[in-house]
């Protein structure tokens, strides 16, 4: 488990915690992921199409002996698994997983980019991963990045309560 990644997660329908915590706990049962550090929950507004619910987002930490590719399929399948269905784009999900940073790599390929390429736009990437991330230090919030409709929901709890949750 020799790299790190960030790992941004979103929900807006049904029960949002529930799939928030069904989707760590999954990546917490992947034999080649660690869950090692979960954020705040927040609740946020739309962005892009925004005729739909709010969101609950949030982020996680994981020490992983996964390629980013290999990440990639496994966050993939936590959406499927969870119903996640790519109708409208930016639109309504069960679940949305995005690696949003792999050790300090850049990669730039038609299935992955990395650093995520709108995380610096969007507050709700940003004020969860600024929580757990040491290196989001240098990260600054702009004048360009959206700050409204984002507001903490459920402060940080222990990494246990979403590793162990219920299936």
């Amino acid at each position: 488990m020799n790299n790190t990644a960030y790992i941004g997660l979103g929900s807006n329908m049904g029960d949002r915690e529930h799939y928030l915590r069904q989707a760590v706990a999954m990546l917490s049962r992947h034999h080649g992921v660690t869950v090692s550090k979960v954020s705040s929950i927040y609740e946020t507004d739309p962005v892009g199409y925004e005729d739909q619910d709010q969101f609950l987002n949030m982020a996680v930490e994981v020490k992983t002996s996964l390629s980013p590719f290999e990440l990639l399929d496994v966050t993939q399948s936590i959406e499927a698994e969870l119903g996640r269905t790519r109708e409208i784009r930016w639109g309504p999900r069960t679940a949305d997983l995005d690696i949003l940073l792999y050790n300090r790599e850049n990669i730039e390929t038609e299935r992955l980019i990395v650093p995520h390429p709108r995380m610096y736009e969007r507050l709700f990437v940003l004020a969860p991963l600024k929580e757990i991330c040491p290196q989001a230090d240098h990260i600054t919030i702009s004048a360009e990045t959206n700050q409204e409709g984002v507001r903490v929901w459920k402060q940080k709890s222990g990494v246990g309560e979403f590793v162990h949750s219920e299936s």
